[in-house]
């Protein structure tokens, strides 16, 4: 254990941050974040969510040189706040099963808007991001008694919080920032942290997301001119988490372990596009719809992990956002056969009676000290039949993950009909060697999109979720 102060072990980690090598393992895993994060910013980018944050920046007409995703250019804290709200858009998007929340969303959005910016090679925007990465999962890490967790059973959303120190960590990384300069920009991102759970189902949780991004990159910069922060802000006593969890009921995990342990390498990937809490139950139900076909259910009870009702206990959703975080509507779901992909939540979707008649009729039963990967299902039938399904270690899930393959079929199910098959499959295998020269000037272009194409693409989609 160093004796270091926190704040100081953490701008040590980000000042040394350019250059930096890594496992080859780390740099893959770094690819496969990349992957998933673009797919879902090209699918999302003119998203109900995304679509007022995008035209008010446009309103500010504020110049620059980072890519907006499906459009033209501006400062890097604009463009990130636009791209990381459209990877949120869904919550589809990768997630800490530490509790640190979602880190793509603002790490490689701010290591992209960045890297284009200020012309950075294509190693140090992999370093940014990685280094942004690792210092977000310490920050809101450590499991059900961590941070992460405990900043949700508070009300706050660890996205929001921990992801402005992410975003600050990738962006000054970029800017090259000293220890001394790199714990002030830490600090400024403190300062401005926050995000409240009661945002779920609605446009403010993707919002958290595009908001810790443009944060990050704001505190950077600013540290970059000179900005001045407080140097006990990462310290046990006295910093931003005594303000967050004021009764210090958390354990904290340390930051004085980067060079051994990698976080990314445990990063988890949804294969369901609603809220992680809602996962482990939707896929034990889903077993169980072959088995259902047609026959009248009676009754269904649900065995969860008491954190899937902080994030996911909504019952009766009115919307496709407020569903997304409803662990009952989503099992209802899973049981009459829904694969609960991204085109599954739709205006229609909210229609079904017999769907929301089902959803009336699932029991939540919270079981202490069960895994929040795991659930179990019981579904009564009217015949007096008794099916029961478990998810043992949900898909997704570092012990249960997705292969590369399975990334790229949902990459190209995201961007394909955004961009074309072949643009898709081309900005796929960028991704994949991202880090080689070229691959940000690729990336870059394809993701700039051709406007007839992409206008035509949500014309359609909005008309078939009506």
């Amino acid at each position: 254990m160093s004796n270091i102060p926190r704040g100081q072990a953490l701008a040590r980690y980000v000042a040394t941050g350019r250059g930096r090598l890594y496992p080859e393992a780390v740099l893959h895993e770094a690819r496969r974040a990349l992957v998933d994060t673009l797919g879902l910013m090209l699918v999302a980018a003119h998203d109900e969510p995304v679509e007022p944050v995008r035209r008010t920046v446009e309103r500010w007409q504020a110049h620059g040189d980072a890519r907006i995703v499906l459009g033209g250019t501006t400062t890097p804290a604009l463009a990130a706040l636009i791209n990381a709200t459209a990877v949120h858009a869904m919550d589809f998007d990768d997630v800490h099963y530490l509790g640190a929340g979602h880190l793509s969303g603002p790490c490689w959005s701010s290591a992209l808007a960045m890297g284009r910016a200020y012309g950075a090679l294509e190693q140090d925007i992999l370093s940014a991001f990685l280094t942004g990465f690792e210092v977000m999962a310490r920050l809101g890490g450590g499991g059900v008694p961590g941070v992460g967790r405990s900043l949700q059973r508070r009300g706050f959303h660890p996205t929001s919080v921990v992801g402005r120190m992410g975003a600050a960590a990738t962006a000054s990384v970029i800017h090259a920032l000293d220890e001394e300069r790199a714990l002030h920009a830490l600090s400024h991102a403190g300062t401005t942290a926050g995000g409240l759970l009661a945002s779920f189902g609605t446009h403010g949780k993707p919002f958290h997301s595009g908001k810790a991004a443009m944060d990050g990159i704001l505190a950077a910069d600013i540290a970059a001119d000179g900005y001045i922060g407080a140097k006990v802000m990462f310290e046990e006593h006295g910093g931003w988490l005594d303000a967050f969890i004021q009764d210090h009921q958390v354990e904290i995990p340390p930051v004085d372990d980067f060079e051994s342990n990698h976080e990314i390498l445990r990063n988890g990937y949804k294969i369901l596009a609603s809220c992680r809490g809602t996962h482990a139950a939707t896929q034990a139900a889903q077993e169980l719809a072959g088995q259902i076909a047609g026959r009248t259910i009676r009754h269904v009870k649900v065995f969860v992990h008491p954190g899937a009702l902080v994030t996911a206990g909504k019952r009766a959703p009115e919307t496709c956002l407020d569903a997304k975080f409803s662990v009952s509507f989503c099992v209802a779901m899973g049981l009459l056969g829904y694969r609960l992909a991204f085109s599954d939540f739709t205006s229609a979707l909210m229609r079904r009676g017999d769907l929301a008649e089902l959803e009336q009729r699932v029991e939540l039963v919270v079981v202490q000290g069960q895994s929040p990967a795991s659930s179990q299902v019981e579904v009564g039938l009217d015949d007096g039949s008794l099916l029961s399904g478990r998810t043992e270690i949900m898909a997704g899930h570092p012990d249960n993950p997705v292969g590369d393959k399975v990334l790229a079929d949902k990459f190209l199910g995201l961007a394909a009909p955004v961009i074309g098959d072949a643009a898709a499959n081309e900005l796929l295998q960028a991704a994949w060697n991202f880090g080689t020269p070229g691959t940000l000037a690729l990336v870059d272009r394809l993701i700039a999109g051709n406007s007839r194409d992409i206008a035509r693409f949500y014309s359609l989609t909005r008309a078939a979720s009506e």
